[in-house]
């Protein structure tokens, strides 16, 4: 028999041993990969963005082809909204193969709305330390100069920020995964019956 005794203090609850074997291949394969595409990143960050743009304008085109066969074959669309979602799918599909003409290009324009977005969310931060809302109010006034700041650098250094994003996820990567294998369960023989 190959399961484990069900023991309250057990960190594996009773799963059968063959299950757990699973589960630790897995999570040293994910790891593996984890760690190979973190060095990919910080060896070669232009092909890293290079790749994620591509892989993004795919995307798009996929995503937009499934919006217009929607609109084609779902039968509880009213006329209106087929519309609205075959034109839809239409514009992304043309986002993705602008974004495929032009990988680079749709980087920045990413990292543009990413600009946006930190700007918006430090104008609320700002707005909440005014009307006291969050405690301390000094953190809301902290947290939201420091995403406009950011926002505005986005704006200003586009290029310079996109490599940024690249090699910050690259080390955290390596960290999680390092950390990942070097906190994976034991593995435990098979109970015999």
């Amino acid at each position: 028999m190959t399961t484990s005794v069900n023991n309250p203090t057990d960190p594996f609850g009773g799963y059968p041993v063959g299950m757990i074997k699973i589960h630790r291949g897995e999570l040293v394969a994910v790891a593996v990969i984890g760690l190979i595409l973190g060095i990919i990143g910080l060896v070669w960050p232009r092909a890293t963005l290079l790749t994620v743009a591509i892989l993004f304008g795919i995307y798009l085109v996929a995503s937009g082809i499934f919006r217009i066969t929607v609109a084609f074959v779902a039968d509880q669309l009213s006329t209106g909204l087929r519309w609205f979602t075959g034109i839809v799918g239409v514009l992304v599909v043309a986002a993705g193969v602008i974004c495929l003409a032009n990988p680079f290009g749709s980087l920045i324009v990413l990292a543009f709305v990413i600009g946006v977005g930190w700007i918006a969310e430090g104008a609320v931060d700002i707005i909440g330390a005014v009307r006291g809302t969050g405690n301390p109010r000094w953190l809301g006034w902290l947290s939201g100069i420091l995403s406009i700041v950011a926002g505005i650098i986005i704006f200003v250094l586009p290029a310079l920020a996109i490599s940024t994003f690249v090699a910050i996820a690259s080390i955290l990567l390596i960290i999680v995964s390092i950390s990942t294998l070097f906190t994976l369960p034991r593995a435990r023989k098979s109970a015999s019956a």
